[in-house]
């Protein structure tokens, strides 16, 4: 029974089912279905950064080959080194990389890049001659000869591996470590490398070394030009070009050498150091003066820096400025900043020099007690040494003429000046474990 005029009923009547909204209900279950299966795994996460492609080894091999002819070392070494990352067990782009370490004296890093390439191939000639030639950089002269004997043994007509067996050799003659036959042998090593090999850098370079050391500067400067021109970039051959027109007396080539070299490693005290040496040889103390602060700058901890710009103090006369960098150059001490500077052991050739300016310029400052001790200790130390002697001698006689007042303690006496000997502008200094103009 129904009640009608009333909206409400006690029984309801059931509504059609309609087809259309089953079919597009189900269409919509589909579609996300499919969204979530097939679109949300392959949209990338949101705020995360897309990945870019990585640069295949041989573009970063080629960039680097790029920076080096445009003489950018750092650079270069550095495009070595993200292709090294890139491809870590191909041999050649650590050898690639390692002779360039070697041309900006970073010898550790050039050792430890040499044996991941002789890990991947241990009888890489070209490895272990690279490896012999950084031995000897280090001093070590027995693992240098083992290894580039062993390169010989690798490959006989490796001009490369005589050319560095023959700059070891020549080294190690001038550091007193050698033979009586270490000079004669490193002289026909590099004839053979440059019969093997007459139009490479290595070969030139070590034909070079030996006429230098032998004393043979003008053949010198021929083999340093002719590896220059094969590569202009490298800052290690205007040195040695610069240090044989230096002993040649053609000094404005040199200077003009070490400013090249300066221009490639502006990082590298010792073309700064070279040029102010140059410029005192010449009595231009002023410009000497200028160019070993800017070596010290560089290197502040480096006593021969510091033994340097006190002599270039000590030659213009400036006993008082002299005083504080050749303390730090024989005793040692601490910088402003806290850096220490260790004192160089008295030695034969510069660090003897460095001694005796030392002393002369504590004579002329009325320093005597320690002015007569350290002419006491060259004596001792360094007996053999005429120029250290005598020098050692006249700190005993300046002081003497402080006592007795004759003359005031600032009197003239440098090396050009009567009674005080400095060793001659071309001579070579004893060689140290870093090369010292």
């Amino acid at each position: 029974m129904y009640l009608r005029g009333n909206k409400w009923s006690y029984t309801k009547r059931k509504k059609r089912s309609n087809p259309w909204s089953i079919i597009i209900l189900v269409l919509a279950i589909g579609a996300a279905l499919y969204f979530e299966q097939v679109i949300v795994p392959a949209t990338p996460p949101l705020f995360i950064p897309t990945s870019t492609p990585t640069s295949s080894p041989e573009s970063f091999v080629a960039k680097a080959e790029s920076l080096l002819g445009q003489g950018k070392m750092s650079q270069a070494i550095q495009a070595y080194e993200d292709a090294v990352q890139s491809d870590p067990k191909n041999p050649s782009t650590y050898v690639a990389l390692a002779r360039l370490q070697v041309y900006t004296n970073k010898y550790p890093d050039a050792l430890t890049n040499i044996e991941n390439a002789l890990l991947l191939n241990p009888n890489n000639s070209t490895a272990l001659a690279l490896r012999g030639w950084v031995e000897g950089f280090l001093g070590n002269w027995v693992e240098a000869e083992t290894s580039l004997n062993n390169a010989i043994s690798q490959d006989p007509n490796n001009a490369v591996a005589y050319a560095y067996l023959a700059e070891v050799l020549a080294d190690e003659s001038q550091a007193g470590a050698g033979s009586l036959g270490t000079l004669d042998n490193a002289i026909e090593m590099s004839k053979k490398a440059v019969g093997l090999s007459p139009n490479s850098l290595e070969t030139h370079r070590a034909r070079g070394i030996v006429l230098e050391i032998t004393a043979n500067y003008q053949e010198a400067v021929t083999e340093f030009e002719a590896a220059v021109a094969l590569n202009p970039n490298i800052a290690d051959l205007h040195m040695a070009l610069g240090r044989n027109y230096r002993f040649l007396q053609q000094y404005d080539k040199a200077i003009d050498q070490f400013n090249r070299a300066n221009a490639l490693n502006p990082s590298d005290p010792l073309p700064d150091t070279y040029i102010s040496r140059t410029y005192a040889t010449v009595g231009e103390y002023a410009k000497a003066i200028q160019f070993a602060q800017q070596a010290v700058k560089e290197s502040p901890q480096d006593p021969l820096m510091q033994g340097n710009l006190g002599e270039m103090y000590y030659r213009n006369k400036q006993y008082q400025d002299a005083l504080v960098p050749l303390r730090l150059s024989v005793r040692g001490g601490t910088l402003d900043d806290g850096q220490e500077v260790k004192g160089l052991p008295l030695d034969y050739g510069r660090v003897a020099e460095y001694y005796y300016t030392y002393g002369l310029a504590l004579a002329h400052t009325s320093n005597c007690g320690e002015a007569l001790q350290l002419s006491q200790l060259i004596q001792q130390g360094v007996p053999k040494d005429d120029v250290a002697v005598f020098n050692a001698q006249e700190m005993i006689k300046i002081c003497q003429q402080v006592a007795n007042t004759t003359v005031t303690p600032t009197a003239s006496l440098t090396g050009e000046s009567k009674g005080v000997k400095t060793p001659a502008p071309g001579a070579k200094a004893t060689p140290a474990p870093t090369a010292t103009p």
